[in-house]
């Protein structure tokens, strides 16, 4: 069996174990229905403008362009447009791999799309804003400065491993 077929055959069975619970009043089936269900629906409010942001992204961002500003040769700057780039991407991880996908195959260096993804989780506008009003604005730039040195070290560490070993990213499938 293709690893499709086995795929669609496992989301069947939770359907079928899903359509028991609600018909068996199985509590706890119902619940994980109703937290699929909740994630489903952001999924799909999320996911269709993100990757119609992704593709024009990919079509408009020219290889010359994400060279000059994220590739080896770019020094500094491509922390922080990698940075800046992680902060304005809404979605979280689900739309920030797609994007270092479209970095990498434009010619970003291993440390940019490194700390783009990192920072993709820590910096986005919308939930620094939040958690400032929460927890104050002296809270976050403390987490801000001392969590993103750290993440620019260590994608730096790790992007010189990678190009050290001369490593490529295999071909999809």
């Amino acid at each position: 069996m293709k690893k499709a077929q086995k795929n669609y055959a496992a989301f069947a069975v939770f359907l079928v174990f899903i359509g028991g619970s609600l018909t068996m009043g199985f509590d706890l089936g119902i619940r994980v229905g109703d937290n699929f269900w909740i994630f489903a629906w952001d999924m799909l409010r999320i996911l269709p403008p993100a990757f119609l942001l992704i593709g024009l992204f990919d079509v408009w961002a020219s290889r010359k362009m994400i060279e000059k500003n994220f590739g080896n040769v770019s020094g500094i700057k491509k922390y922080i447009w990698s940075v800046l780039l992680a902060a304005t991407t809404v979605g979280g991880t689900f739309v920030a791999f797609p994007v270092a996908n479209a970095l990498y195959h434009k010619g970003a260096g291993y440390s940019a799309i490194f700390t783009y993804v990192t920072a993709a989780s820590l910096v986005m506008i919308p939930m620094s804003i939040m958690e400032a009003s929460i927890l104050g604005i002296k809270f976050t730039l403390i987490r801000l400065g001392v969590s993103l040195p750290i993440v620019i070290i260590s994608s730096m560490l790790l992007g010189a491993y990678f190009k050290r070993r001369n490593y490529i990213l295999p071909e999809q499938e």
